[in-house]
């Protein structure tokens, strides 16, 4: 079981003190933050990817390098990358070139992202955003997948035709980084991860438990449906949002006006109403560590779980004591997820199990 972060990078004015970070205060934020996670014994971090105000989530690849150099174990993720507005061809040689530099420490997640936006800003519809997942995504794969003199000779709806391309860098040791497709109600997303076999992250922020199990359930019968395993075997990934103070009453109160106040949620149902209905866990370390335990009774025994605990305008010092509370709890929380899961259940895929998987076994002759 993965356990980690993600950030969505937003820069908002704390409501607290009236004060908004500057831009470069919230990027070296986020890196501080990552190291600090790394220092807790998390196992991922991962980021956004946001081209317009108020995020400074743009450019992941450059963050995750940055912080890679810095780090040593954490793997560093993203959360997620547009497979809608970014060329594949970058994507395949960003992601692979990050590869190298961190020495497989990196994966990917992809989305379609929830800024309308951003489609004309590089040249895409809106309308078409489920079209050029599917099509986009198809292209990567074969980019990283087919190597050779001739290239890969390609044509589709939405972008120039590719005529004898061979991304580079190539992935390390031969084996792409694993993707993850992230969704919060496309069921088209979930099939897509079914029927190549990747990973399915539900963003887990915003939804019912109800909704959350329907579409990790529906990943799950795909997955088996495509021949990848039994559907207990798919590999899922669930978001979350949690704040954490040793006397919960004390938790809510401290994180309340952020709540009222978020720019994604604030001004609308209460914080009683949002921790009722959704997965966001506000309360003590001990609270924290049941609601997310019992994930398990609707998404089944999964492989990663990333928590939100930056957004909203809290400032850095209050972000890197809920890592703190999140260390003391991790013991428990690997203990609690370990426990009853059964043996066929697979971990997390990372670079080494990949690559061992992909190396033929050696028989003496």
């Amino acid at each position: 079981m993965q356990i980690g972060i993600f950030t969505v990078g937003d820069v908002t004015p704390d409501p607290t003190t009236g004060r908004t970070p500057t831009e470069h205060e919230r990027i070296k934020a986020t890196v501080e933050i990552a190291k600090k996670a790394e220092e807790v014994g998390l196992d991922v971090f991962a980021t956004g990817e946001h081209h317009n105000p108020p995020f400074i989530a743009s450019n992941p690849t450059a963050t995750l390098a940055y912080i890679g150099a810095l780090t040593e174990r954490i793997i560093l993720s993203t959360a997620t990358t547009l497979i809608t507005t970014t060329d594949p061809v970058l994507i395949a040689e960003d992601y692979a070139k990050l590869q190298h530099l961190t020495d497989g420490r990196n994966d990917l997640m992809m989305g379609r992202g929830n800024t309308g936006p951003v489609y004309p800003w590089f040249g895409k519809d809106i309308r078409q955003g489920i079209n050029l997942a599917i099509e986009n995504y198809a292209l990567l794969r074969r980019l990283w997948s087919e190597e050779g003199d001739n290239g890969v000779d390609w044509e589709g709806r939405f972008r120039t035709p590719l005529q004898g391309y061979s991304s580079t860098p190539r992935p390390l040791a031969g084996v792409a980084p694993f993707v993850w497709h992230g969704s919060i109600r496309s069921p088209e997303i979930a099939e897509q991860a079914a029927y190549y076999g990747d990973g399915y992250f539900h963003n887990h922020i915003f939804w019912p438990a109800s909704h959350a199990a329907q579409m990790v359930n529906l990943y799950r019968e795909r997955f088996e449906h495509y021949g990848h395993g039994r559907a207990d075997q798919a590999i899922v990934g669930l978001g979350g949002q949690i704040f954490m103070h040793k006397d919960s009453q004390e938790a809510v109160r401290q994180f309340r006006p952020y709540f009222d106040n978020a720019p994604v949620y604030g001004h609308g149902p209460t914080l009683e109403e949002f921790t009722e209905h959704t997965p966001l866990t506000v309360g003590s370390p001990q609270q924290v560590l049941e609601r997310t335990l019992s994930f398990r009774e609707y998404a089944g025994d999964y492989q990663r779980q990333l928590f939100l605990v930056d957004h909203a305008g809290l400032p850095l010092k209050t972000v890197l004591e809920q890592l703190d509370l999140l260390g003391e709890i991790l013991p428990e929380l690997r203990k609690g997820f370990a426990e009853g899961r059964p043996d066929h259940v697979p971990d997390a895929p990372t670079h080494a199990s990949l690559v061992a998987a992909a190396t033929p076994v050696q028989v003496d002759a």
